[in-house]
């Protein structure tokens, strides 16, 4: 799998790609940085970070920079998520509220910004989401995912402290037709559940989902996989005030099976991952100057010794 890459296919932007586009006032959700634009007849959604309240440039957007390397990291490992492409975007007509940079012909540049593509499929009704208590439910018997692979989703989320697990986070997906059942209802043969905004990760779970704790290296190098003190295999992982997720208890299978996939990605796919992400832009602890910017290689290392933490446990 080539991480710097990503997806490929329709709708992927090479790193680092100018893109030019049309402001189109659209209503997005969530609280993070971010607007809508046409190139030609393609609409676009651009997550962006800008210097705000007097921030240093890069800092007051963590999605820009963690969605980016947990998409590619999911989608490696075979988890499934939505494409981002990191990217520079020159919008025409943007307000001068979003931010960016002014330049001439009525453009602003919003430079690191990312490019989102939905995973191939569609929902079963809009807004679809679902509980993490809700793998619980899966019948293996029926076609469902094992524990193995559900408890394996679970300790991923604690690797990457995916804090803000709300319903609204993830989604249900059909990948498969559309079978028409009784009533107005339809019935889906490959449903599929996937995280679709790992936005804040690569920090440490909090109460409030702050975007300082997202890509935040102080804090994810200081953060263990594990619970303390405990005899069985607890997930260390804060439950957020909206989150649906907290310290799961995961079996041997499932560490087994992420920790077979995690030890096949080689050290130049780790690196690639925080290479494509742009972590160098990145404070080692947002809002913290002084704390000075990270390095793909200090991020390399915290990677290969929280995998080490799920390969050398025994959840027996």
């Amino acid at each position: 799998m080539d991480v710097r890459t990503g997806p490929t296919g329709h709708g992927e932007f090479p790193f680092n790609a100018s893109v030019t586009c049309d402001y189109i006032s659209k209503q997005l959700a969530g609280g993070s940085p971010k607007f809508a634009c046409v190139s030609g007849d393609d609409e676009l959604k651009v997550k962006y970070s800008a210097p705000a309240n007097g921030s240093i440039a890069g800092q007051s957007n963590a999605e820009v920079f963690a969605e980016v390397a947990a998409t590619r990291l999911l989608w490696a490992l075979g988890f499934g998520a939505d494409a981002m492409y990191p990217v520079r975007v020159a919008c025409r007509k943007c307000p001068s509220s979003l931010g960016g940079i002014a330049r001439l012909n009525d453009e602003r540049v919003f430079d690191p910004a990312t490019i989102e593509r939905k995973m191939a499929g569609h929902e079963f009704e809009p807004d679809s989401g679902w509980s993490w208590n809700d793998l619980d439910d899966v019948d293996p018997q029926r076609g469902g995912a094992s524990l193995a692979q559900r408890d394996a989703l679970k300790l991923l989320a604690v690797f990457l402290q995916h804090t803000d697990t709300k319903p609204q986070q993830q989604r249900l997906l059909c990948q498969g037709p559309r079978v028409p059942a009784e009533g107005p209802t339809t019935t889906c043969d490959r449903p599929f559940m996937m995280i679709s905004d790992l936005g804040l990760t690569f920090g440490k779970a909090n109460m409030m989902n702050s975007n300082g704790k997202g890509m935040n290296y102080v804090d994810w190098a200081s953060t263990p996989v594990w619970k303390e003190g405990e005899t069985r295999c607890v997930g260390n992982l804060s439950k957020s005030f909206t989150g649906t997720l907290k310290d799961p208890v995961i079996s041997e299978a499932g560490r087994a099976f992420l920790a077979d996939l995690l030890t096949k990605l080689t050290d130049d796919q780790i690196r690639g991952l925080f290479e494509v992400s742009r972590v160098t832009l990145r404070l080692r602890d947002p809002g913290k100057a002084k704390s000075g910017f990270s390095t793909v290689e200090e991020w390399t290392d915290v990677f290969k010794r929280k995998r080490a933490e799920i390969v050398n446990r025994q959840c027996a």
